[in-house]
């Protein structure tokens, strides 16, 4: 059964909920991302697989905060680009920052966990600016892959990107060579992306949680994320 098809057996009220549910959590987040005074370095130290974090638009580092902690916690050093801010740059432009944080930090055989536009960046980034290999594998949240058609009624160029039919939304979505490194992670209603994060040839993984921001918060999502990282491993 396709995404569309799920959404379609969803109350209105329940979405309704959700849409709330969602929004209170990125509020928080963006608070506690204003106060928060910890350091981007603090989380290098560790012995498994480097992780590279890439947050979605509009979002710094530390709104993935549960996220990093959780990964960090597993052994993994996690890393953030910085100098991204809040995200809003173009997906190319943003994804060779990405590549150069790659190369100057050394890493080699990283996974890249991103949530949202976040994903996207990730994978114009495997595709087009990682002729070492640095970047084994990529774990995504909530990424419109297909686009969203709610992008057309943006008045934002940052948020019109994400629309179908954007040039660079469907060059990704056609490109499939490096599709099983990705793992793509969601929820049964996703406020932003009616056409789903389901990405083909990729590891697709509905988990119970809804909405765009909140799944982020989830322990279940941490643990799949972690488990996804940890798949190469004795």
């Amino acid at each position: 059964m396709g995404e569309r098809d799920v959404s379609t057996r969803i109350s209105p009220l329940q979405k309704a909920v959700w849409w709330a549910q969602d929004y209170a959590y990125a509020a928080l987040c963006q608070i506690q991302g204003l106060v928060s005074r910890v350091q981007p370095g603090s989380f290098h130290q560790g012995h498994r697989t480097p992780v590279l974090i890439i947050p979605g638009v509009y979002e710094n580092w530390q709104f993935m905060m549960p996220l990093i902690r959780a990964i960090h916690d597993e052994g993994h050093p996690v890393h953030v680009v910085t100098v991204l801010q809040r995200n809003k740059l173009d997906v190319p432009v943003a994804a060779r920052m990405v590549a150069q944080h790659l190369e100057e930090a050394g890493l080699r055989d990283a996974a890249i966990v991103a949530h949202s536009k976040g994903g996207l960046i990730g994978k114009y980034t495997m595709l087009n600016l990682d002729p070492e290999h640095r970047i084994s594998r990529m774990v995504t949240v909530c990424t419109p892959f297909s686009g969203s058609r709610y992008a057309r009624y943006m008045l934002l160029p940052t948020l019109r990107i994400f629309s179908p039919r954007n040039a660079l939304t469907l060059e990704l979505a056609r490109e499939e060579t490096i599709n099983s490194r990705i793992t793509s992670i969601y929820g049964p209603f996703d406020p932003h992306i009616p056409e789903g994060s389901v990405l083909p040839g990729a590891t697709n993984i509905e988990l119970p949680t809804a909405g765009h921001f909140r799944i982020l918060g989830d322990s279940e999502t941490a643990r799949i994320i972690v488990e996804q990282l940890n798949l190469d491993e004795p």
